[in-house]
């Protein structure tokens, strides 16, 4: 059974699901800085998936660039599969501006993250609800 890496779980907020990720939200207002993570268990890398979930994970984190980048107005889009802190199989989507704090280096470690306010929240769902596919679903709760 898939089940969210704890430190995942602790630093980010759940929008909902695509076919075969969980969209998370990275709790920083810094950025638009979202994560995708494949729902299978116990995967750490690219080449545990099955090629179908290769694929599916690339036409997923493809489609969600291309659509934060229109919804946030994105100067650069930064994507990224790392896992050096948490283990478990996942990539990082980053709304990238000109002016953010960490511009033009990464966003990692520069500034302390700066949880988002329940309004900012509201605002970037509705942002989303308007943009993502429809094979995407909201999680129960979201506005």
């Amino acid at each position: 059974m898939f089940a969210l890496d704890p430190r995942l779980q602790q630093d980010t907020v759940t929008i909902g699901d695509f076919p075969l990720c969980r969209l998370l939200l990275m709790n920083d207002s810094h950025y638009p800085w979202f994560v995708l993570v494949p729902r299978r268990e116990q995967v750490s890398e690219l080449f545990q998936l099955d090629t179908a979930d290769q694929q599916m994970l690339w036409q997923e984190t493809v489609a969600l660039a291309e659509t934060l980048k229109d919804c946030f107005s994105g100067d650069k889009m930064n994507v990224a599969n790392l896992g050096n802190i948490v283990s478990q199989l996942h990539m990082h989507v980053i709304v990238r501006h000109c002016e953010d704090p960490a511009w033009p280096g990464p966003v990692w470690g520069r500034h302390p993250a700066q949880p988002y306010a329940d309004e900012q929240l509201a605002q970037v769902r509705a942002r989303l609800r308007t943009a993502l596919a429809s094979d995407f679903r909201f999680a129960e709760g979201a506005l």
